[in-house]
């Protein structure tokens, strides 16, 4: 999956999706509505990691669009899911169908 631009935009997608989840459905809810102590410190570094993963989703994106891996639709949609949440997850769908596979990538190179 970590051999093409498009298998890396997936990982990265994916794992970036997950910490979004983790920030919106967890470590928030931990803050604000249970109000422990330490929420504060759990929204600021699962927020701080998550906005990492977000920048590299984007950077991903577009070094996959520079090569010509995806098209600039494909980078619209992906800019629109990594705002919404799940939205990795339903637009991995759509990059694995323009994925290379390994006996095309074997193939072609």
């Amino acid at each position: 999956m970590l051999s093409n631009p498009v298998g890396v935009v997936r990982t990265v997608g994916t794992i970036e999706g997950v910490s979004a989840l983790i920030l919106f459905f967890i470590a928030m809810p931990l803050k604000y509505v249970a109000k422990i102590p330490e929420g504060e410190a759990i929204v600021f570094w699962v927020g701080l990691v998550h906005g990492i993963l977000f920048t590299l989703y984007a950077a991903v994106t577009f070094i996959a669009w520079g090569k010509g891996a995806i098209t600039a639709k494909l980078v619209g949609m992906a800019a629109v899911a990594s705002i919404v949440p799940f939205g990795p997850f339903v637009i991995d769908r759509k990059l694995k169908a323009v994925e290379p596979t390994p006996d095309t990538a074997t193939a072609s190179g």
